[in-house]
């Protein structure tokens, strides 16, 4: 039985395993496996570029409302650059994300809407470019100082 690409992708991929394990090469969809693969290598840059963000935002809000500090925002913190080195431990290929200017411009954006969106603050409030490097960002011993007002 042929299952459709477009129809149905989970039928159709349970039906390429099955040709893969009975060696019915001639039998696969080639174009569309090799699509489904490259896209778990983005999905996986997606994720880590999510939680980028989202590590990203906590700092910021850290960082511009240090009035609100707590334990709930500080755990966030810890809990993403956990994720994170663990995600680039099992993906070392990640790591190029991180000197990749395009995904870091991308997962800057997301942070800092995110973090206008929670502080009430506005987009512009916050740096163009991410003012810290990888290297900190990551590290459980980076807290960012807070921002004279």
């Amino acid at each position: 039985m042929k299952h459709s690409y477009d129809a149905d992708i989970v039928a159709w991929a349970q039906e390429q395993a099955r040709l893969l394990r009975a060696h019915r090469f001639d039998a696969l969809d080639i174009e569309h496996i090799a699509e489904e693969i490259e896209d778990v290598g983005k999905s996986e840059q997606r994720e880590l570029a999510n939680r980028m963000a989202v590590l990203l935002a906590h700092l910021l809000k850290w960082q511009y409302q240090p009035e609100r500090r707590g334990n709930s925002w500080a755990a966030t913190i810890r809990h993403q650059r956990q994720r994170m080195a663990r995600r680039l431990e099992r993906t070392p290929s990640l790591q190029s994300c991180l000197i990749d200017a395009e995904w870091w411009a991308d997962a800057w954006g997301d942070a800092c809407s995110e973090a206008a969106e929670q502080t009430g603050m506005g987009f512009d409030a916050f740096p163009s470019d991410c003012p810290w490097t990888a290297a900190a960002i990551l590290s459980a011993e980076f807290w960012p100082e807070s921002v004279p007002q």
